[in-house]
């Protein structure tokens, strides 16, 4: 069923607030780190477990139940229950008093936001057809640069005038109300006679897997989007303990700067909070809508563009990150941070709009789940606890300010592979589109 234009932009615009508390809820505890380290006595590899491990495994393992259900039944109560449950324990997060219980509430923040993206990327792919999907890929995952300004700039903020329980609690309770919104509001086509007819038709999960498995582009896609996840939230969780130990004087500097010029008492996680946030949001958007455009453009004569687009991105990003890591000044490495968050996100929506044109339309939300499902464990499971314990090894030689810096840097080649991946679904992309 095709949807009039203004109600598919509202749907989008809702799925795409939606994403952007997703990421929010999800990114916040990485400008907190540092605060929460020292509030409750943490090293950095349970920093790391905090921003990944406890939220992917979770995540990661009910992804694919979740998907399941969403296949067959009503995608949008889904979502909006999904939304609910992730916003009620980032609020609990704020009450945390020990290690153990931040641990449990970011399990539960895992839990509510498994259900969201495969059910969203399934709904999507009903409101566009294919020649559209990359920027309407592009659209809804503009959530994850706006959710990481959103999350940076505001959790900064609250963190220094009312320290980093508030800004859970502030940024936690919006998510409830906009869950009853998409429950009562947003479409799901398969409300139609026709559609309720081919959802109770919908293949099981042995032939889901058996579709995705005989897809060799389905699993390079897998594997390249594994380590684009595995450097992307590694660094996401350690950047602003990166410039708060190696640049923590430049940062109060800039800080007083602005508040004797604007009046904007700012201190360092502050003033470090707003400058990532803007840089994210404004280049990570950038990056997103650029990837969607050029690739939906290019499709039309190849779809190999798919793919090659994020490859040639990947290929740039160590170079990039080696220049803003050894940055001798602050303004300096957050003006060249520019370049990798814009190259870091040109790759989501040509990657998302073709998994979901690889398989069956039944199978969509299948394909993404298993997609994240592997990302997720793989990237934001092992990603930020890899860093941690490099930088906690490091640091026992060479100190905790380039023991951090060395770590982003020696995992950044790790895109390479990802890079690799993508020219290898080059190969059987054009085969193995289905839809």
């Amino acid at each position: 069923m095709e949807y009039i234009r203004t109600y598919r932009r509202y749907s989008l615009t809702i799925l795409f607030l939606i994403y952007t508390l997703n990421f929010l809820d999800r990114q916040i505890v990485n400008i907190l780190a540092e605060p929460i380290k020292r509030d409750l006595h943490l090293a950095d590899w349970q920093l790391g477990s905090l921003t990944g491990l406890a939220f992917a495994a979770f995540y990661a393992t009910l992804a694919l139940p979740i998907a399941r259900l969403a296949e067959r039944h009503d995608r949008v109560k889904i979502i909006a229950v999904c939304t609910m449950i992730w916003s009620l324990f980032t609020a609990l997060c704020g009450i945390a008093s020990s290690f153990l219980h931040l641990f449990l509430a970011r399990i539960g923040v895992g839990v509510g936001e498994a259900g969201c993206t495969p059910a969203a990327h399934s709904l999507i792919s009903d409101y566009v057809p294919r020649e559209k999907r990359a920027s309407a890929m592009a659209t809804f995952s503009l959530g994850i640069p706006a959710g990481s300004l959103i999350g940076m700039t505001i959790g900064g903020l609250i963190a220094d005038s009312f320290g980093w329980r508030a800004a859970f609690l502030v940024v936690g309770l919006p998510g409830v109300i906009l869950g009853f919104i998409a429950m009562f509001t947003l479409p799901e086509p398969r409300r139609s006679s026709a559609s309720k007819v081919a959802t109770a038709s919908s293949s099981s999960l042995r032939t889901a897997l058996g579709e995705l498995r005989r897809s060799h582009t389905y699993i390079w896609l897998t594997a390249a989007m594994s380590a684009m996840s595995f450097v992307t939230y590694g660094h996401f969780a350690f950047l602003g303990s990166f410039f708060l130990r190696n640049h923590n004087n430049g940062l109060a500097h800039f800080g007083g700067l602005l508040d004797k010029a604007l009046g904007l008492s700012l201190g360092p996680v502050g003033f470090m909070g707003t400058a990532l946030g803007l840089i994210f949001g404004t280049f990570g958007a950038a990056g997103t809508w650029l990837g969607g455009a050029l690739t939906d453009r290019a499709a039309g004569d190849d779809v190999r563009a798919y793919v090659t687009v994020p490859a040639i991105a990947a290929f740039l990003l160590p170079l990039s990150m080696l220049m803003t890591y050894l940055a001798s000044g602050v303004m300096v490495a957050l003006a060249l941070l520019s370049i990798p968050i814009l190259l870091q996100a040109i790759y989501y929506g040509p990657l998302f709009a073709s998994v979901q044109s690889l398989v069956q339309p039944n199978n969509r939300a299948t394909a993404a789940a298993i997609l994240l499902f592997f990302a997720n464990l793989i990237g934001l499971g092992l990603g930020p606890l890899t860093v941690g314990m490099l930088s906690d090894l490091f640091a026992t030689h060479i100190g905790s300010a380039s023991g951090i810096r060395w770590s982003l840097i020696v995992t950044s080649f790790v895109y390479v592979l990802a890079a690799g991946a993508f020219l290898m679904a080059r190969r059987t992309i054009h085969e193995d589109m289905v839809s």
